[in-house]
C-alpha cells in the first residue's frame, strides 16, 4: 500500500557554509528517502535556510551587504552543494518567506487565543561593543554542569544538559569577544509546561530511540518551564503581531520553516494538497532527521506548539551524533573542519555517501570520518569488490556472446539466496542502519567474487567444450551484481545510474530484484569508479589546514600534562563500548576465571576472559549490559584470545564490581 510520507532535514544556518556534519544529516535523510521511494512510497522530501537571527545581521554587515543579499546567496550556494552531493530535495526554501511569516503569525494568534503567551520580565545578555541582545548560539562558554569548555549559551554539547545563558561560566560574546552584561527586557514565552502530559504520553509512540526518550524523559521530570519565543530589536526576522520591536526567536520560527517549505512545493503542484499532510488528522507520515544537540526542541518544544496549534505531529523523529575527523571534533586549526564544497573540488561524493552508510546505525554514536579508513573500505568494498563483478564478466560476455545473456541461470539456489536478502535488507535501511544494510551486501557480494573465482572463466574460455559454461556463469555473476547495485541504489545513486546504463535498465526498484535478465542485450561496459589515493585524500586535511593556528594548537596540544594527569589526546586512543554477555560459563583450570561471549555491536561476537569469577556466577552475568575497552591489542592465553577488557571497580579477590549500562541501552554503542 502506498504511503504518503514527508520528510525534512534540519535547516541549516543561512550565515555559514555547508560541512560535512551537515552532509552527514542530509545523506543519512536521502538514502532513506530514496529508498522509500524504490519501494513504491509517495514521498516529499523539503529543506531551508534557517535564514533569521542576529548572526545574519551580523555577517551582512561584515560583508558589508544587506541580509536580504546575503540569504539569498547563501541559499543558492547551499542548495548547490546539496546538489552535488546528490542530495535529491524536493524543495529547499527559506525562512524568509512569506509562507514562513504566514504559518508563524497562525500559529502565534493560536498560542495567543488559547493563552499560552505568556509575558515576563528577563535579564538578558547585552553585547555593548555590538550594542545588541545575544541569542544563546553566539555566547560561549563554560558549561555550568560538566565545566566544558567553549559550550553553548543554551545547551552543552559534551554533557546533554540545558541551561540559560546567563548560568553560563566565563561568558564571551562570538561577536566580539566581549563578556556580555546583563540587562532587563521584557519577552513572550510559550507555556510549555501546560503540555507535560501530552509530551510524557507522546514520546511513548515510538516517536524517537529509547536512549533519546531516556534523555528527554530527564527533561519531562525536572519539570517543564515556559519557553522563551521572543527576542528584542535589532534583529532578522519576523516583528511580532501587536508587539514593539518584538521579535520571533528563531528556534519559534525555524521549524515553521518545514511547513513553509511543503506549502510552497504543494503551490507548483495542482495535484498537491498542503491539508493532506498538516491538518491535525491527517493520516500521512512525517519524519524529521536532526542531530542529538537540538533534540529538545524538536521533540518537546515543536510537537507541543504543533498541539497547541491544532496542527499533526510528526510520526518519527531520527536522531544521529555528531561528525568526528580523525577521531576528533571538527576544527578550523587542525584542518579538520571540511567545506562540502572543498570535498567536492577534490574528491566523488559516493564515496563519502557510501563511508558514512557503513557508519550509520539509526543510533546517536558520533561518527568518524577516519581518513585511512575511508580509503581501504571504499577501494575493498566498491571497487574491490561489487564493481569488480562487473568489469571481471562483462568482457567475456561482449567479445564472445555479442554482448547478450544467457537464456539460463547457472546456478539457481546462489541467485535465490541474493534475492530472499531483500526483506532483511530493507528492514535495515527503514531503521536506518545502513551499517547492517551494507554488511549483508557485501557478504553477499563476497560470495558473487567466491563463485567467479571458482568457476574460472578466464580458463574455462580457452576450451571450446565450456564456452556455454562461460556463457552462463558471467550472466548469473552480472545478474548478482545488478542486484547488489539494486540494494546499494539509495546509497549510491550515481553509480546506479551508470549501473543501469550498462544492464540496459532504465530506473531500476527494489521489486526488480526478483526478475534476473536473460536473453537480455548489455551496452558496453564502462568504468564506473576509480580508486581513492591516501595523499588525494588528505588534502582534505593540508588543503584546509590554517598554518598559524595549526602551529598554536600543535604549541597547545605539546604542553606537558600536569603530574598525575593524562592529556584528552591520551584518552581518546581508548574506545569503550557497551557489550551484551551472550553466554558465560567457568574457564576449566582457573579459578579466578569466567569467559565471556559478548556482543560489542559487530558481525561477530567477543571472547574476553574476565577474572570475576569470585564474586559473579555465569547465570547472573548472561543478558547483563557491561562496559569494555574495545580497542585493546588481543592478547593469547593458556585458554584462548581475549579480545577485550570487562571494567570493573574494586580492589580485585571479593572487592569487585562491574561498570555496567542503563537500561535502553544498546551493544556497540561508545561509551564518551
Amino acid at each position: 500500500m502506498t504511503k504518503k510520507i514527508f520528510v525534512t532535514s534540519a535547516l541549516p544556518n543561512a550565515n555559514g557554509p555547508i560541512h560535512l556534519g551537515h552532509m552527514l544529516e542530509h545523506i543519512q535523510t536521502d538514502i532513506w528517502v530514496r529508498f522509500k521511494k524504490m519501494t513504491g512510497n509517495d514521498l516529499i522530501y523539503v529543506c531551508a535556510d534557517d535564514t533569521h537571527g542576529t548572526g545574519t545581521m551580523i555577517k551582512a554587515e561584515e560583508e558589508k551587504t544587506t541580509p536580504e543579499e546575503l540569504i539569498d546567496k547563501v541559499r543558492l550556494q547551499h542548495h548547490q552543494d546539496f546538489k552535488d552531493f546528490l542530495i535529491e530535495h524536493d524543495n529547499y526554501y527559506s525562512t524568509h518567506s512569506e509562507e514562513n511569516r504566514f504559518f508563524s503569525e497562525l500559529i502565534y494568534e493560536k498560542l495567543h487565543k488559547k493563552g499560552l503567551i505568556l509575558s515576563r520580565e528577563v535579564e538578558q545578555l547585552f553585547d555593548p561593543k555590538k550594542g545588541l541582545f545575544l541569542a544563546d548560539r553566539f555566547i560561549r562558554g563554560i558549561c555550568p554542569k560538566c565545566s566544558a569548555e567553549d559550550q553553548y549559551g543554551d545547551n552543552c554539547q559534551s554533557c546533554g544538559a540545558t541551561y540559560d545563558a546567563t548560568d553560563l561560566i566565563d561568558a564571551t560574546s562570538i561577536y566580539s569577544g566581549e563578556t556580555p552584561e546583563l540587562r532587563k527586557s521584557e519577552h513572550l514565552f510559550f507555556d510549555l509546561g501546560k503540555f507535560q502530559t501530552f509530551l510524557t504520553d507522546w514520546l511513548e509512540k515510538d516517536t524517537v530511540r529509547v536512549e533519546v526518550a531516556n534523555k528527554l524523559n530527564e527533561w519531562l521530570q525536572e519539570g517543564l518551564r515556559p519557553w522563551d519565543i521572543s527576542r528584542d530589536a535589532p534583529y532578522f526576522g519576523f516583528q511580532i503581531p501587536n508587539t514593539e520591536e518584538k521579535y520571533f526567536y528563531v528556534w519559534m520560527d525555524a521549524p515553521i520553516g518545514y511547513l513553509a517549505s511543503l506549502k510552497n512545493h504543494c503551490e507548483k503542484f495542482p495535484d498537491l494538497e498542503f491539508s493532506d499532510y498538516w491538518d491535525a488528522d491527517s493520516k500521512a507520515e512525517v519524519h524529521h532527521f536532526i542531530g542529538k544537540d537540538i533534540i529538545n526542541f524538536h521533540a518537546l518544544f515543536w510537537p507541543a506548539v504543533l498541539e497547541a496549534a491544532e496542527f499533526r505531529k510528526p510520526t518519527k523523529i531520527h536522531t544521529h551524533g555528531f561528525l568526528t575527523v580523525n577521531g576528533v571534533k571538527m576544527s578550523k586549526s587542525r584542518g579538520t573542519f571540511i567545506a562540502a564544497r572543498k570535498y567536492i573540488e577534490i574528491l566523488k561524493p559516493e564515496y563519502l555517501r557510501y563511508y558514512l552508510a557503513a557508519k550509520l546505525n539509526g543510533s546517536v554514536d558520533d561518527v568518524d570520518f577516519n581518513l585511512k579508513d575511508f580509503v581501504l573500505r571504499v577501494n575493498s568494498d566498491l571497487v574491490g569488490k561489487v564493481i569488480n563483478i562487473a568489469s571481471r564478466c562483462a568482457g567475456f560476455i561482449e567479445k564472445s556472446f555479442e554482448n547478450t545473456l544467457s537464456a539460463e541461470i547457472d546456478d539457481q539456489p546462489l541467485l535465490d539466496n541474493f534475492q530472499k536478502r531483500a526483506d532483511l535488507i530493507a528492514s535495515y535501511y527503514e531503521q536506518n542502519d545502513t551499517s547492517k544494510a551494507i554488511r549483508e551486501v557485501m557478504a553477499l557480494a563476497d560470495l558473487a567474487n567466491q563463485y567467479i573465482a571458482e568457476k574460472e572463466p578466464w580458463t574455462a574460455i580457452k576450451d571450446q567444450s565450456r564456452i556455454d559454461e562461460v556463457h552462463k556463469v558471467c550472466s548469473l555473476g552480472v545478474n548478482l551484481f545488478r542486484i547488489l547495485i539494486i540494494y546499494l541504489k539509495p546509497i549510491l545513486p550515481d553509480i546506479a545510474a551508470k549501473s543501469e546504463t550498462f544492464l540496459n535498465c532504465s530506473n531500476m526498484r527494489w521489486e526488480d530484484i526478483a526478475d534476473p535478465l536473460v536473453n537480455h542485450k548489455l551496452e558496453k561496459f564502462k568504468p564506473m569508479l576509480s580508486r581513492l589515493e591516501n595523499k588525494t585524500v588528505q588534502k582534505l586535511i593540508t588543503d584546509n589546514a590554517m598554518p598559524s593556528d595549526n602551529q598554536k594548537q600543535k604549541n597547545k596540544d605539546n604542553k606537558e600534562p600536569q603530574e598525575g594527569f593524562i592529556d584528552i589526546k591520551d584518552f581518546s586512543k581508548i574506545e569503550m563500548k557497551v557489550a551484551k554477555v551472550l553466554v558465560a560459563k567457568p574457564v576449566e583450570g582457573a579459578d579466578k576465571l569466567l569467559q565471556l561471549e559478548l556482543d560489542v555491536g559487530e558481525e561477530k561476537s567477543r571472547t574476553v576472559f574476565s577474572g570475576i569469577k569470585s564474586v559473579y556466577s555465569p547465570e547472573e552475568l548472561e543478558g547483563r549490559l557491561l562496559i569494555v575497552v574495545a580497542n585493546l591489542t588481543p592478547r593469547k592465553m593458556r585458554f584462548g584470545i581475549s579480545e577485550g577488557m570487562v571494567l570493573a571497580a574494586g580492589q580485585g579477590e571479593n572487592d569487585i564490581f562491574l561498570l555496567s549500562a542503563d537500561s535502553g541501552a544498546l551493544p556497540g554503542m561508545i561509551v564518551t
